[in-house]
This record gives structure tokens, C-alpha cells and sequence, in this order.
């Protein structure tokens, strides 16, 4: 079997290659260039060439062959723009969920993948294949679970695709990277946002949107407390980098047109905690008989009851218990038992 590896120079991807290889399988490694060179050109330093140092060591180890393709212009075009739209138009995106679906099992299943039997990398997630329909399932490693990252794929795309590491927790990969004595094997993960690497998510959006001087007022009182640089930094639920004192202070409401953030100090009180909302552009991997369902609003262990009911072409999703962070522009991604069922995008608190 013919297998394309992507690699990105950590660990997660390194394992993952390693296993692989150990299997007997027909492997070539690809590496995916879509770090924004020219845009990040103020960091003053190339910022993928540490990873691809690690990926060309960890390859050299293997013995496995590496290509390194550029898809820098799909990136902009399909992640980017829409990445940048949305935080100015005062919603919360989440790029890497576009990155999976987009380009590494978009257009590079498109591009490349197509001349493989399948399309590899090290996400923490498992494929059940059941008579030619594929379920996408959580990890044991709850804590390092990618399924609502992969949550967008459809059918056609996990059909393609295998995960060498998603029946292990992190601290096996770990492990094994270890025993393997993996060039990178004392690597630390990465957290920011696929496209960025070490550049914050602030410093990206204040590059493409620049400042804008607005007030923060109180939810209750319209009280001027503060100031903002500009309603796109912030989301709702944020509780950080608000410089108020007499807190904690959350972020409950923005408004785009007039510049203001509105926050509290009384976020936890039942008028200030959402818990219905609507979703759109909804992606079922397998649509589910039932409304009893789980759900996730961001990546993490953190999962919760849920009922759902069909509008047309959205749903309304009523929470059992309170969230804090119901954003528009995020991605609500639904569960049963530990099946992901796919995902949609938060359109509305109601």
C-alpha cells in the first residue's frame, strides 16, 4: 500500500511515520509549506525552517523519502481571507478546522494524495471503517482528542485518510519517540494556530486589521471602564487581557459597527450565560437519528449534553447546562457516545 505521510517536524507526526515504516508499508513524506512568508516577513526570521529541520533529520532516520510542497497560495486563498473576514467582522473562526478540511485533506488529497491509497498524518483521532462507511472517533487521550478538528471532513475525505497514532494516548507517543531515539524526540508541541507557528493570533490579526481606539462599557450600566485597540482582538467569554481592574471582567457582547466591547463583572448570573444558540453550514459525517446528542464548542476534554433540533438548513442546539463562551463563528462540532458526528458553524447566541 502506497501511503503520503505529512509531517511537520513534532513528534505526534514523527511516531507516526516511524510505526508506519515498521509495518512494511510504501511510504513518501510530505512536508506542506503554507507558513505566509511574505506576510510574516516582520518576524525577521524564516519560521518554518526549524520544523523542517526536525522533518528532514527524523525523514534521513527513517529512511523514508520527503517531499516539500508548497500550497502557501491555496492557504490564503481558503483559510486566510476567511480567517481575516471573519475576526472583522466580529466573529470567532477557528482556522485549524478549515486547515484539515481546506488543504491537508483538501487540496492536498486533491493534488498529491490522489496517487496514493492513503493520505496519513499524527492526529489524535480513530477511523472506523463499517462496510465502506467510516465513523470518525475520539481518541482514549481525551485531553489530546482532535476530532473537533477533523470534524468538517466528509466521507470521500476519511475514506483516504489514516491516523498510525489515534489509538494511543500522549505520553505513549511520548514513549515511543523515545525508544526510537526520534531527532526531535524532546520536541515540545506546538499550540498556537497551524499558520503562525511562534507569532500570536494578536499580533497576525493587528498586522491585517491594525488598531482602533473604543470603549469598554459595562453590560449593566453603559459605564465607561476602559479602553480597547479594536473589538476584533476580543472574544465572547474572554476573561484575559481586558486591563480592568475591580474583576473578573468578561467579555459578553461586542458591537462591530460602533467599536464597543461590553463586558461584566456578574458574567456567571443566568441572563449573562447562554445556553441556545443556532448553527450553519452544517457538515454531517453521519447524521444521527436522534437529538440527544453531545457537543463540543472548542477543542479540548470539555463536552456537553445537548439537544438538537432541525431548522431546514440549520439546526438550534439547547445545552443541558450553561456555557460562557457561546461565539458566533465558532464551531460546534456533536457527538454520540464517541462517535464525532461532524460540525457546523455557530451563526447566533439566542
Amino acid at each position: 500500500m502506497k501511503i503520503a505521510v505529512l509531517v511537520s517536524g513534532g513528534v505526534d507526526s514523527s511516531v507516526a511515520l516511524r510505526l508506519l515504516r515498521e509495518q512494511g508499508y510504501d511510504l513518501t513524506a510530505f512536508y506542506i509549506k503554507i507558513w505566509l512568508e511574505d506576510e510574516l516577513a516582520f518576524l525577521g526570521n524564516c519560521p518554518w525552517q526549524e520544523d523542517l529541520y526536525f522533518v528532514e533529520k527524523v525523514c534521513a532516520q527513517v529512511n523514508v523519502p520527503l517531499e516539500v510542497i508548497s500550497l502557501q497560495k491555496e492557504y490564503w486563498e481558503k483559510v486566510v481571507q476567511y480567517t481575516i473576514s471573519e475576526v472583522k467582522s466580529g466573529r470567532t473562526p477557528n482556522p485549524d478546522i478549515l486547515c484539515n478540511s481546506r488543504i491537508k485533506f483538501g487540496t492536498f488529497l486533491e493534488k498529491i494524495g490522489i496517487d496514493y491509497d492513503k493520505v496519513a498524518t499524527g492526529h489524535y483521532a480513530l477511523i472506523e471503517n463499517l462496510d465502506n462507511r467510516f465513523n470518525l472517533k475520539m481518541s482514549p487521550d481525551l485531553v489530546k482528542d482532535q476530532t473537533y478538528f477533523l470534524s468538517h471532513l466528509t466521507q470521500e475525505q476519511l475514506s483516504k485518510v489514516m491516523f498510525p497514532i489515534g489509538h494511543l494516548e500522549k505520553n505513549e507517543v511520548r514513549e515511543l519517540a523515545q525508544k526510537f531515539d526520534l531527532p526531535n524526540k524532546d520536541r515540545k508541541d506546538s499550540q498556537g494556530i497551524c499558520f503562525l507557528g511562534k507569532l500570536k493570533f494578536k499580533e497576525f490579526v493587528k498586522y491585517h486589521l491594525g488598531t482602533k481606539r473604543g470603549n469598554i462599557l459595562e453590560f449593566e450600566t453603559g459605564k465607561v471602564l476602559g479602553f480597547h485597540e479594536g473589538f476584533w482582538f476580543h472574544t465572547i467569554g474572554q476573561r484575559q487581557g481586558l486591563g480592568l481592574s475591580g474583576g473578573p471582567w468578561y467579555v459578553i457582547k461586542k458591537d462591530s459597527e460602533k467599536n464597543i466591547i461590553y463586558v461584566s463583572n456578574k458574567y456567571h448570573e443566568k441572563d449573562k450565560i447562554r445556553k441556545s444558540f443556532e448553527v450553519e453550514k452544517i457538515n454531517w459525517i453521519n447524521k444521527p437519528e436522534t437529538k440527544n446528542l453531545k457537543v463540543k464548542l472548542r477543542h479540548g476534554p470539555q463536552i456537553q449534553d445537548c439537544t438538537i433540533s432541525d431548522l431546514g438548513d440549520k439546526l438550534r442546539v439547547d445545552l443541558e447546562n450553561d456555557d460562557q463562551g457561546i461565539a458566533p463563528g465558532q464551531f460546534a462540532a456533536f457527538y454520540l457516545n464517541d462517535n464525532c458526528l461532524g460540525s457546523g458553524i455557530i451563526k447566533k447566541a439566542l
